[in-house]
């Protein structure tokens, strides 16, 4: 169905690994597509509740962009490509109703970061690397990389990172709060199970509220708070509010799925 997609799906768990190795994982607009697509399945499978977004190989997770898909672009095309890519891709999978959680298994640079960074969770290997090297080309990140990386580390490291183009550790980027954690590589996939564990344990509706709660945080024009007493509320018109608060009553753990 997909050709640069490899999926499964084991114990509500979806793996959606970008599989284009001899490109290091590069982003292309078939790629995006193809994300765009497998994860509109994934949000319609009662099957999935949580996503794991890999890259193939042990080099790269994604690499970046595939630049020669728009090296003589126009700037109304430039403006397009970062246009349409956030809205199918890096902004859909921040707002995915589902946690998305992002194996960072070695490079992930330019585009590659700015998918990671649009995930919820984070888990890098020890031999990631990750940057955005996009001034280097003369342009700038496209794809929300200016906003959510210093969203996540702060203003000032994120310009360092920027205007230098350089590439940090993983180590580093745990400690500026870019990842949430860093494990050997042959661990990586097996932590991030072990994360999705721990989600599948909860309710997916309050889950679902909690993403549009913890994003508003960040939307300009919009008042987080009032945004959380509203999903706060409408938690209590579900079913799984009922079974988590009468299983808590009962002294025994809720059965949501």
């Amino acid at each position: 169905m997909f050709d640069n997609l490899t999926i499964k799906n084991k114990d509500y768990v979806s793996y959606l690994t970008i599989n284009r190795p001899s490109h290091l994982n590069a982003l292309n607009k078939k790629t995006i597509e193809e994300l765009n697509q497998a994860l509109r399945n994934c949000e319609e499978d009662s099957n999935t509740g949580v996503i794991v977004i890999t890259g193939s190989g042990e080099k790269a997770f994604v690499a970046g962009a595939d630049i020669k898909e728009f090296a003589d672009f126009s700037i109304s095309e430039g403006g397009m490509l970062a246009s349409q890519g956030q809205k199918i891709l890096f902004d859909f999978v921040e707002n995915f109703p589902k946690p998305i959680i992002a194996a960072v298994n070695g490079f992930a640079l330019g585009g590659g970061l700015e998918l990671a960074l649009s995930a919820h969770i984070r888990v890098a290997s020890e031999n990631a690397k990750m940057g955005l090297p996009e001034v280097s080309l003369g342009v700038i990140p496209g794809y929300g990389g200016t906003q959510r990386l210093a969203q996540l580390v702060g203003k000032g490291k994120a310009n360092e990172m920027i205007f230098t183009a350089g590439m940090i550790s993983a180590n580093e980027a745990q400690e500026m709060g870019l990842v949430n954690h860093v494990v050997p590589q042959e661990q990586l996939i097996a932590t991030c199970e072990g994360i999705a564990r721990k989600i599948l344990k909860n309710s997916p509706m309050a889950i679902r509220s909690a993403i549009r709660s913890v994003n508003a945080g960040y939307q300009d024009g919009v008042n987080g708070f009032h945004v959380e007493i509203e999903e706060f509320g409408k938690c209590f018109g579900t079913s799984e509010f009922k079974e988590g608060t009468t299983a808590f009553l009962e002294k025994r753990k809720a059965n949501f799925r």
